[in-house]
């Protein structure tokens, strides 16, 4: 079509092959590397990975039929008639895909920062890729797509990274100890960000030191000549630390704390963005963030730190922070119609700790309704808390209140604690389960008001969501119309 510029070419067979030791007879070129048939596009290099509930060779004909340019399968564990000129044949389609990654790393010439924390990754690694975006240009920053961050999201977000590429930017996830370093030495940063220490997935650690050794394992890739960045005002800085610069790596530190290298030194936050003003080795920096929350602020600091380490130029890098959004899941704001008015919803529904938790009710209760509209948390259970789970639920209680929350929803069984430790007037409602909640809480809504749902994935408080979307549908309306969010 007159006008499109073709997609630069990532991998020709005999840049795979060679990268993979694997056989094609094709001479195709693929423009981008997909592991899902379902989202498979035109020109992708599909790799048929073996998981625990699918085997990506079932679905090699499905991945040619929407054009896929080619397909990595096992030599062994393959048989089906279709073009075997576009097939690249190897010995193990996942350790394939790590070889991609790694050649793709080494061929690579682009500044890479990695990104790992207990809370705050993905926004943190989005706002970096548009800080970069704004010094160098949005084509030059490659950066992982949602939250690809484990075994197989990583190494696939790698194997994406064009050659020509100024800037990588990586997110890096884990809830056993062992996870983060592997990725981190395949990936090779230039740059490691920890946003902070807290309590998740703490069901598979004895002590807040244990998540923070996990952490830690980020330095273990990290290039010689590398940039550690550390929250200042975290309790596991000075271990963390430690570990960095015992492994030759400098430390950049950023927080409110009086001695943070990048510290912030005013704060505006308002209801759907934050002005911020910060300052390192004696210069300010004063810039707007598009999403609101102290802790998107605080992060912001890092991103900007990672962006100075990198090479960038920090005043062009903070003025992409503007563009910010909250994302899927994670503070997207919508606005639908319904009856009388409009109701807001913030969609924290991806996941949940007892940190996340607390920065979520923080916004909710800056939140300014119209029209006597109320602040309405709805809350599913926070999953892989341990022995702690109980009281880390009941805990939510005072900051709920602190915050002026007008409603609390509840659903599931680690957030009955919750809904005990609750004062009488704050009460909307309590179910076993968020599928129950469902039709408690729509009925309960009013024009005004402003709802706010988060809980871990497992909780299920997305279909929460979709049902307060679909009001608007019924009201004839397009729903979840995106605003400025967190």
């Amino acid at each position: 079509m007159k006008g499109v510029r073709p997609m630069p070419i990532l991998w020709t067979a005999a840049e795979a092959s060679q990268a993979t030791g694997g056989k094609t007879a094709g001479a195709w070129a693929a423009t981008g590397v997909s592991i899902d048939s379902r989202t498979v596009a035109p020109g992708d290099l599909f790799v048929a990975i073996k998981g625990p509930s699918h085997d990506g060779h079932a679905f090699v004909a499905d991945a040619l039929g929407v054009g896929a340019a080619a397909v990595v399968v096992s030599k062994s564990g393959f048989g089906a008639s279709v073009n075997t000129n576009k097939l690249l044949y190897v010995d193990d389609t996942m350790t394939a895909l790590e070889d991609l990654a790694r050649a793709a790393r080494t061929r690579s010439s682009a500044r890479i920062a990695a990104v790992t924390g207990s809370v705050g990754k993905t926004s943190t690694k989005e706002s970096l890729k548009l800080a970069l975006a704004a010094d160098a240009g949005a084509p030059a920053v490659a950066a992982t797509q949602g939250n690809l961050n484990n075994h197989w999201g990583l190494p696939l977000s790698l194997a994406r990274l064009p050659e020509t590429a100024t800037y990588g930017v990586f997110e890096m996830g884990m809830n056993h100890p062992g996870e983060i370093a592997p990725l981190s030495r395949m990936c090779r940063p230039h740059v490691a960000i920890i946003t902070t220490v807290a309590d998740a997935h703490s069901e598979f650690f004895d002590s807040l030191e244990q998540i923070a050794n996990a952490k830690a394992e980020i330095f273990e890739g990290l290039l010689p000549d590398g940039t550690a960045i550390l929250n200042r005002d975290n309790e596991m800085f000075a271990r963390l630390s430690m570990v960095a610069q015992e492994d030759g790596h400098r430390v950049t530190s950023f927080g409110s704390a009086d001695d943070a290298d990048w510290r912030l030194a005013d704060l505006r936050l308002l209801s759907d963005s934050s002005t911020i003003t910060a300052t390192f080795r004696g210069q300010t920096y004063r810039y707007t963030l598009g999403v609101p929350g102290r802790h998107m602020a605080l992060n912001s600091l890092a991103v900007l730190a990672a962006a100075e380490a990198l090479g960038a130029d920090v005043a062009h890098a903070a003025t992409g922070l503007a563009a910010m959004r909250g994302l899927v899941g994670r503070g997207k704001r919508h606005q639908v119609a319904m009856t009388g008015g409009m109701l807001e919803v913030i969609d924290e529904s991806y996941n949940a700790s007892p940190a996340s938790m607390r920065a979520a009710i923080d916004i909710l209760g800056r939140a300014e309704p119209i029209g006597g509209g109320r602040r309405i948390a709805v809350l599913g259970d926070m999953l892989e808390l341990g022995q702690q789970a109980e009281k880390l639920h009941r805990g939510l209680a005072r900051p709920l209140i602190d915050a002026g929350i007008d409603v609390v929803f509840t659903a599931g069984p680690y957030m009955s604690a919750l809904w005990d430790a609750l004062p009488q007037p704050m009460r909307g409602d309590h179910a076993c389960t968020a599928e129950k909640l469902v039709p408690l809480v729509v009925a309960a809504l009013r024009p005004g008001d402003i709802v706010m749902v988060k809980g871990s994935l497992g909780s299920r408080t997305r279909q929460i969501v979709e049902a307060l979307l679909a009001l608007g549908q019924s009201n004839g309306s397009a729903s979840g119309r995106v605003v400025n969010g967190s």
